[in-house]
């Protein structure tokens, strides 16, 4: 199906910020995978994991013992890339968010504030653990400071398919 909205230049107008925030958040609490990028003593790590949302921030547990842990201890600068499947050009839809990694231990005051968003029976019922007890992971936050948004479908009401969000903006 030709899409002529798709042709032509590429709009640039601004999605106003409530409408923009309306999408991110619809995207991230419509998926449950990202790529988690980190930079450790080898170079560059992009690491496919599960996630959950709480407002802006993408949270996950790990092994303290795996490699992203060893490369947010070095560095917890991070980009985290979300999206949606892609079904062709007009269906491109997906968040690249940048922030540094918290990571918070059971115990932590902070880890209160996300834990309700974090539906961790989901993984311990997968692997056949006890619902009875939660996971003593870390738990580690990304609260993004700035977000490149994309979604060619904007382009129909005119406005540009990428589309920038910063937290104090």
């Amino acid at each position: 199906m030709t899409r002529s909205w798709l042709t032509g230049p590429t709009p640039t107008r601004k999605l106003p910020r409530d409408r923009l925030e309306e999408r991110i958040l619809n995207l991230l609490g419509s998926q449950n995978m990202c790529v988690l990028a980190t930079t450790g003593a080898d170079g560059p790590l992009a690491t496919p994991v599960r996630f959950y949302a709480h407002e802006f921030a993408v949270m996950f547990t790990a092994s303290p013992k795996s490699p992203k842990m060893r490369n947010l201890a070095a560095d917890p600068r991070v980009s985290v890339g979300v999206f949606a499947p892609l079904v062709g050009l007009a269906s491109s839809r997906g968040a690249q968010l940048f922030g540094s990694a918290r990571v918070l231990e059971p115990g932590d005051p902070d880890r209160d504030r996300y834990w309700p968003s974090f539906r961790w029976e989901n993984e311990h019922a997968e692997r056949g653990r006890s619902l009875a007890e939660p996971p003593a992971d870390p738990l580690v936050v990304v609260e993004p400071e700035r977000i490149v948004y994309t979604e060619h479908w904007l382009r129909r009401d005119g406005y540009a398919p990428r589309q920038f969000w910063r937290r104090n903006a």
